[in-house]
């Protein structure tokens, strides 16, 4: 008897899980991101016995010949406990965070130091300007390959002490999928307070099924997730959903687990069924162009149906002809996404205009450019060579 198309498509995607956990074994170069919900105990501070077990788990991951990056959040919690503070409004007072921030932040590195001795740590505090200008993310990637080399593993956080709200990477989980982008990483592994992603809410749920693996994080994909944060924490299952699509644009595995589960990290490097696995996408980027994806976007052009076919197919360069909107507020050389007319994302690139001046000559052939502004700085809104497809590429 035939299969049905259902039970075709369950066993192909079983296998493709199969393949994709067997895969993890052979990962070399590693980024983990802990978060705070797993190394702080509420009203106590870290919770020093869960981060010697992450420690020891890594340093058998580097015993096996593989290199790590660990993207660590908790320095906030350390810096609050040491200030003996437990109810201050954290969320609405950033400077008190920025404080505690840069209390805890030695305390915290004081821990890892002890943890992972004789082997040599190292500290590194990122901030969102570090990643969306270009040479400092370069200067950034030689710092951290360096390291790598060296046998030295990076303790990666970002730089609460300086950061506001408007250049903050917004949580660790972001972050994480940048280090894994700057360093090249084959897998990321986000360690959180839960199992993975469920087909529905567990906490309300009690026949919530974990979802073991995920092929690609689409708009289905992000509605299942919640948006909760802790005390301390700042990103919910929807910003590690965010972080696994980006991580797959750069040609990384992402997988999301429970970190305080015993052993979570060997059982991942041996290629078990834990958590929620998210492969690569199927034609990462590279170069230059992973750098453009990995940034958020200061605007948003929708292009018609046509424009938007010879961008994401053909490989064409924005034109002024194809946009019929544009939104936000951007300045030429900025990151703006394109999208389609129903509002879908399928690439993002560096805009050779303002939102004005993009407003000004949008529906224009590129020959009237000089005659509406008074000048052309190039024919094409965003060319080609500064454009990168991101996951909903093959919608249009």
């Amino acid at each position: 008897m035939d299969r049905s198309p259902e039970l075709t498509r369950r066993t192909f995607a079983g296998i493709e899980a199969q393949a994709a956990r067997a895969r993890l074994t052979a990962a070399q170069r590693i980024v983990v991101k802990v978060g705070s919900n797993v190394l702080v105990e509420p009203g106590a501070g870290l919770a020093e016995p869960v981060l010697r077990h992450l420690v020891e788990q890594c340093a058998a991951a580097r015993d096996a010949g593989r290199t790590l990056a660990l993207v660590s959040s908790g320095a906030v919690a350390c810096g609050t406990t040491q200030l003996q503070a437990r109810r201050l409004p954290l969320a609405k007072d950033l400077s008190f965070k920025q404080a505690a921030a840069a209390i805890g932040q030695p305390a915290l590195m004081r821990y890892y130091e002890q943890a992972f001795a004789p082997t040599p740590v190292a500290q590194v505090l990122l901030t969102y300007d570090d990643a969306r200008d270009r040479e400092r993310f370069l200067n950034a990637r030689h710092t951290l390959r360096t390291l790598l080399g060296l046998g030295v593993v990076p303790i990666i956080n970002e730089n609460d002490t300086v950061a506001t709200a408007e250049i903050k990477f917004g949580d660790n989980d972001f972050l994480s999928a940048l280090v894994a982008n700057i360093v090249d990483a084959d897998l990321l592994v986000l360690l959180s307070d839960v199992e993975g992603l469920f087909d529905r809410d567990p906490k309300r749920h009690p026949d919530a099924q974990r979802l073991a693996f995920v092929p690609e994080v689409d708009a289905a994909t992000l509605a299942l997730a919640s948006t909760g944060t802790s005390a301390f924490g700042t990103g919910g299952m929807q910003s590690k959903l965010t972080a696994a699509q980006t991580a797959a644009r750069f040609g990384a595995t992402t997988v999301i687990v429970n970190g305080r589960a015993p052993n979570i990290l060997r059982r991942v490097l041996a290629g078990e069924d834990a958590g929620t696995l998210f492969p690569p996408a199927a034609a990462a980027l590279g170069g230059r162009k992973r750098w453009i994806a990995a940034l958020r976007p200061q605007g948003a052009l929708t292009l018609d149906a046509g424009a938007a076919r010879a961008v994401a197919r053909q490989g064409k360069s924005v034109l002024p002809s194809g946009i019929i909107r544009v939104e936000g507020r951007f300045a030429a050389g900025d990151v703006v996404a394109c999208r389609d007319e129903q509002g879908r994302e399928f690439a993002r690139g560096l805009a050779s205009y303002s939102a004005d001046e993009v407003e000004a000559i949008r529906g224009l052939k590129s020959s009237d450019i000089a005659l509406r502004l008074g000048f052309r700085a190039r024919d094409e809104v965003i060319h080609r060579d500064d454009l990168a497809l991101t996951g909903e590429r093959q919608r249009p």
